[in-house]
């Protein structure tokens, strides 16, 4: 890395650590309180106006930058913890590239693990009743085939991990 991206790496860093701090935001809002203070010295004119619009804007300008920069490290940190947790447990490899596909098949996967866990909370209040033993048979037949279905999407759009999603396939129809 080089030496630029380190300096603004640690600058943004702890830029934002900073600005979420309270002592910043009391000092922002001292900042706004003294401003409103000194606008009958200057007869709240325009010039009085601009410098809280001028300063506010300019500091929000960067800031976005600053906070995006230490956002997307963070984002991009937690992505491969997350991912090394799937690579080495039994969970789908195939979620690994799921930060590529689209909303809508974003959504469907959450709702699948809505229903997932819907079931599981409802197996647990009513495991004594044998109805519910066939009930629960069928949303988690359901809900396999709305995994095997998003596995395909996510093999579509990774062709890297059609091979592992079709040993997977293969591993669940023997099991």
């Amino acid at each position: 890395m080089s030496k630029l991206a380190t300096a603004f790496r640690s600058f943004a860093e702890a830029t934002a650590r900073y600005s979420g701090k309270p002592a910043a935001f009391l000092s922002a809002a001292l900042i706004v309180v003294v401003w409103a203070a000194t606008g009958p010295l200057f007869g709240f004119g325009d010039t009085w106006q601009l410098v809280i619009n001028t300063g506010t804007t300019i500091i929000t300008f960067l800031m976005v930058f600053l906070i995006q920069n230490s956002q997307n490290r963070d984002s991009a940190a937690l992505q491969i913890k997350l991912d090394e947790l799937i690579r080495s447990t039994r969970a789908r490899n195939s979620l690994l590239d799921v930060d590529n596909l689209d909303e809508d098949a974003l959504e469907r996967i959450r709702e699948n693990y809505r229903k997932l866990a819907h079931k599981k909370e409802e197996e647990a209040h009513h495991a004594h009743h044998a109805g519910h033993r066939v009930r629960a048979a069928e949303e988690s037949d359901e809900a396999c085939e709305e995994i095997r279905e998003i596995e395909r999407e996510l093999a579509k759009a990774s062709p890297d991990h059609a091979d592992a999603d079709e040993v997977r396939d293969g591993e669940q129809k023997s099991g």
